[in-house]
């Protein structure tokens, strides 16, 4: 049984705390945004919960840096993770929060074996959806020329940015918004292109397998045919063989010429 690294054994006790560090986090980040009405000191402990989550992703992310056997090439590997650590450091923006948590988050899904494409798709989507919905709603709600004020305007803005449909009926006014936007439409591109190129996999596979399973019939089939024609062959070997010993046993039972039996 192949030993697991000190890595693999660390991201393997992490992976389930740290999604449910990730749920925390967007609890604590949609709160705020969906009550309204949230006072200070719950608005408060939002942000601390959020700071301690990115803190813990930034404390794994160091940890596997230490445990890694070959550092450079590990944050060379991994310099996505590096940015996601080190973004929200760089301006305490609560969307930086987000995205680094995202991103951390859909790193460490991707190192899970046990995590199909399909599953991580499905999860991607309805968690761009999600997040997209609170995070356009925090910068349009209280813009003056902004009209997405509800949840569920911006939960409908984002799927019909994500699915690059587009009505029209509600859009970002704001900078922040309008990177939002940006931000959801290539995602929805390319998930669109994962869900696409998985499909044809699929499919692909499933002709590669009818084939295989055509071309072993078909080489059964020769061989039974050819196992026939030897068996025939073999038959026809040996009836002549016996009908050439039936020959030989009459023509020695018949008497010789010259002892057939005088008339009286």
């Amino acid at each position: 049984m192949e030993q697991l690294s000190a890595q693999a054994r660390w991201e393997r006790f992490t992976e389930r705390p740290l999604w449910g560090l990730a749920v925390a986090f967007a609890v604590a980040y949609a709160v705020p945004i969906v009550d309204a009405s949230a006072g200070r000191s719950l608005t408060a402990v939002c942000t601390g919960v959020e700071w301690v989550v990115w803190g813990a992703f930034a404390l794994d992310y160091l940890v596997r840096l230490a445990l890694a056997p070959h550092r450079k090439t590990f944050v060379r590997r991994h310099w996505l993770d590096l940015c996601a650590v080190i973004l929200p450091v760089l301006q305490p923006l609560r969307l930086l929060r987000l995205v680094s948590t995202l991103l951390l988050v859909g790193r460490r899904a991707r190192m899970a074996p046990q995590i199909r494409l399909t599953t991580y798709v499905v999860g991607a989507v309805i968690g761009l959806l999600m997040f997209g919905s609170l995070a356009v709603l925090s910068v349009e709600r209280e813009s003056p020329h902004g009209n997405i004020r509800t949840l569920g305007d911006a939960v409908w803005w984002s799927f019909t940015t994500m699915t690059t449909v587009g009505y029209g009926d509600h859009a970002p006014t704001t900078g922040l918004g309008r990177m939002i936007a940006v931000g959801l439409m290539l995602s929805g591109i390319a998930l669109l292109g994962v869900v696409t190129a998985n499909i044809a996999a699929w499919f692909i596979s499933r002709f590669e397998k009818d084939d295989v399973e055509e071309r072993r019939q078909t080489e059964a089939i020769a061989a039974l045919a050819e196992e026939v024609r030897l068996l025939r062959a073999e038959v026809a070997r040996l009836t002549e063989t016996r009908r050439g010993a039936e020959g030989c046993a009459v023509g020695n039972s018949s008497p010789a010429p010259g002892n057939e039996p005088r008339a009286s």
